[in-house]
């Protein structure tokens, strides 16, 4: 017993000096004292010790115990300091040189302005809704009353995926497939970014977004698209602004119109940001056509609604009096700071 004691001692001891982290030690002393651990087993063997051996032998285990106990206590205290330094050394900050700037985004002008514009119609009661980017032929132009023959359909004005699928030129598919749903009545937004095979200039850009209304009703007139327009232009120009439609064709309203605003930078004097005219051109809008009820599976007898729809682009643009709309997209922070 002594000779075993005496070789579990100095084993445990040769480990614990070995051990080069706090984990390896911590495998020691549980090899060693812990409850499955060598002297553990020794004193489980105490009950085969003869009786007036046991004093002795239950004081070389406790020496034994204390012998380990000493060294892992004055090596752990070593490896301790050790991973402090360590640490110290990989976490070292030198005061003297200079702070790291954090340089904090900005929200974009375009998103500024749709923020705003959703607030107005929010305000009225209107729901925001999406819809997909790749869309159907049947939704871009044939449920909104253009045909296969249309303009707009031709390979220079959208971009094809195949004879089928288009990316959207405009936010109107989602008023369709809304629609469709039959869930009425509806009062809905649909911003989104839209595709025209168009050359970038600082008017014009292939990619560029939308915001587009619906309202489907019984007893929606003309009068409720020109109050509620109108209330839009005030809420987002001013309280002063003044409104006024021009007849257009659009083929999926009827009647159509282009709604203009007094000039906010000269009240409707004239002036070289409109051109001298007092009036600004701002969006297009119409009664929805009758036809475009009925292929969305709406009775046109029952129901009236009208539609609009603005280029969020010429909101900034006209907004912040910024002449040229490559700079939205050149994400120069110079420029979007100014915002």
């Amino acid at each position: 017993m002594r000779e075993q004691l005496k070789a579990i001692r100095e084993e445990a001891i040769k480990q614990i000096q070995d051990s080069g982290n706090l984990d390896k030690l911590n495998d020691v002393r549980v090899a060693f004292l812990g409850k499955k651990g060598q002297l553990t087993a020794v004193l489980k063997g105490m009950k085969d010790v003869a009786q007036e051996e046991r004093p002795v032998v239950g004081q070389l285990v406790n020496d034994t115990r204390a012998s380990i106990e000493k060294a892992l206590e004055e090596t752990k205290k070593k490896l301790e300091e050790k991973a402090r330094e360590e640490q110290m050394k990989r976490e070292v900050i030198d005061v003297t040189l200079p702070a790291k700037k954090i340089n904090m985004g900005h929200r974009h002008p375009n998103n500024i302005a749709l923020e705003e514009v959703e607030r107005i119609f929010v305000g009225m009661g209107y729901e925001i809704m999406d819809g997909p980017e790749v869309e159907y032929d049947l939704y871009n132009f044939e449920k909104l009353n253009i045909p296969a023959n249309h303009p707009a359909k031709d390979e220079q004005d959208t971009f094809y995926i195949n004879k089928d699928i288009v990316l959207r030129t405009q936010t109107s598919p989602v008023q369709a497939r809304v629609m469709e749903q039959g869930k009425l009545p509806i009062r809905m937004l649909s911003p989104g970014r839209v595709y025209r095979s168009d050359e970038v200039d600082a008017t014009h850009s292939p990619s560029f977004h939308q915001i587009e209304g619906l309202v489907v009703d019984k007893g929606i007139t003309f009068a409720d698209l020109k109050g509620t327009l109108a209330e839009f232009a005030k809420e987002l120009f001013g309280p002063e602004t003044k409104t006024k439609f021009r007849p257009h064709h659009f083929p999926f309203t009827e009647p159509s119109a282009e709604m203009d605003v007094t000039c906010f930078k000269c009240g409707g004097t004239g002036c070289r940001f409109c051109k001298g005219s007092g009036w600004i051109e701002i969006l297009g809008c119409g009664m929805v056509h009758p036809h475009v009820f009925e292929m969305c599976g709406i009775d046109p007898e029952e129901y009236t609604g009208f539609a609009f729809g603005v280029g969020l682009e010429r909101i900034a643009l006209l907004k912040y009096e910024i002449d040229d709309m490559r700079l939205l997209y050149e994400n120069d922070i110079r420029f979007l700071k100014q915002f």
